[in-house]
């Protein structure tokens, strides 16, 4: 007998309630791990100016998912009305958050678990279909990308963080040093970027458009610590040949002389990460550069940053069929054989890993262990349309910002695709950012 309280679904909508409801227990699983396994003073301690108090993307977290879910989903009157404009994003910046009068640890948990619970039930009662914030239960998926992203920023807070070591987790498996060529043609010619078809893809990951690029060689792997130290110790930082103006009078301003982290003893390179102290090792992708920084070494090397359409075309193009995929190795989830996603390590895997992951063309880690910058402003594709709300990209549109992909280590697979767009300013460090660079084709070349 059907049950007349279930929602009427579109064919395929209760596997995708199983992947909203996995994605969601993943985020608050993360969630937690991320906010237990320090005291309460550094819960409510700001790390720095740059990043909120772990306790505000705490409650923040439970507050969109409220105003969301419960709210705009089911109708529900709010649960803390009172509290909307202290997890406003952009009513108060980070740098003042600490002076408002937030949650408390407990009562942050307590009002985030009592929202969950109550998302639940929505969850069960919600037919797949019908509304835009509905369709393919969208908005179920980008509330979990939405704490997931928050994930990645308490990740951040954490690195900031002084004191004692408080997460751990397995290295990535040891790898062969790779031996592959160190950079692959891409040919020249038209490819598809953006989406219209991922159910959960953001409003300015779409829509999908044609875009032409002409031939280009873009490294197979990440820029390396190694790669990166032979820049810092040529007397990178010191030479402005190799940096725009603003990247030059923002590097003398803040007396840069080495990735964020790092510090030389004697002849040798340390790094702090997440509280443990330790050699650079030579072989990981370089990460804690800015934008600036990248652009410098790219320039030094005799190369380019890539791109956002360069990056995407390496990532999802393959010349065999003409399609764009959603991932460099087809349109498969991610496993762990593909790419070191979802905080599973504290760090990238050397250069050259996951041979699983790799494009038709042969380029390695577009996916996971550290962002990667690019070249390009962020700017709305063609055909852009704001949804759910213009806070999410358009008040960011513009060159005050540049282009991000591929995510890193602390990305989970549910905000990490071949489409996926990530934004910053050009001086931040603090992001689990990298690069690889790139150089245009000779003609003839592709």
């Amino acid at each position: 007998m059907t049950d007349p309280a279930a929602p009427h679904d579109a064919p395929g909508a209760e596997a995708l309630r199983e992947r909203a409801l996995g994605s969601l227990v993943a985020a608050r699983e993360r969630t937690t791990l991320l906010t237990t396994c320090v005291e309460g003073p550094d819960l409510t301690a700001q790390h720095s100016p740059l990043m909120s108090p772990l306790v505000w993307d705490l409650a923040h977290i439970g507050n969109q998912e409220e105003l969301w879910l419960l709210r705009a989903v089911a109708g529900r009157e709010a649960m803390r009305p009172e509290i909307d404009s202290l997890y406003d994003a952009f009513e108060h910046p980070r740098s003042a958050r600490p002076s408002l009068p937030l949650l408390a640890p407990e009562e942050a948990r307590r009002y985030a678990a009592e929202v969950r619970g109550r998302v639940m039930d929505v969850l069960e009662s919600t037919a797949f279909h019908g509304t835009a914030l509905t369709e393919a239960g969208f908005v179920f998926g980008m509330i979990a990308q939405h704490e997931q992203q928050h994930d990645e920023t308490m990740l951040i807070t954490h690195q900031l963080r002084q004191g004692p070591q408080a997460l751990t987790a397995p290295d990535p498996d040891p790898a062969p040093p790779f031996t592959g060529p160190p950079e692959v043609l891409v040919p020249g010619g038209p490819f598809t970027m953006g989406t219209s078809t991922e159910p959960w893809a953001l409003d300015n990951e779409r829509p999908a458009h044609v875009r032409e690029t002409p031939a280009f060689w873009i490294d197979t792997a990440p820029v390396t610590n190694g790669a990166y130290t032979a820049f810092v110790e040529d007397g990178g930082y010191d030479d402005p040949r190799w940096w725009t103006p603003e990247g030059w009078d923002h590097l003398r301003r803040q007396g840069l002389y080495a990735p964020l982290y790092w510090r030389r003893e004697g002849r040798q390179w340390l790094r702090r990460r997440f509280g443990v102290t330790e050699p650079v090792p030579a072989d990981e992708p370089v990460l804690h550069v800015s934008w600036y920084e990248a652009d410098a070494y790219a320039r030094w090397a005799g190369r380019r940053l890539p791109t956002e359409a360069e990056w995407e075309k390496a990532a999802r193009h393959d010349p065999a069929t003409g399609r764009s995929t959603r991932y460099p190795w087809g349109d498969a989830d991610p496993t762990h054989e593909h790419a070191n996603l979802g905080q599973r390590h504290l760090r990238p895997a050397p250069a050259g890993s996951y041979p699983a992951g790799e494009s038709p063309l042969g380029v390695r880690q577009l996916i996971g262990d550290v962002w990667e910058w690019t070249s390009s402003d962020f700017l709305p594709y063609p055909g852009f349309a704001v949804f759910p709300y213009k806070e999410y990209s358009q008040v960011f549109f513009g060159p005050e910002c540049k282009v991000l992909r591929g995510g890193s280590f602390a990305v989970d697979q549910v905000v990490c695709r071949g489409t996926f767009r990530n934004w910053d300013y050009p001086v931040r460090r603090q992001i689990f950012s990298g690069f690889r660079t790139a150089r245009s084709a000779d003609p003839g070349e592709g």
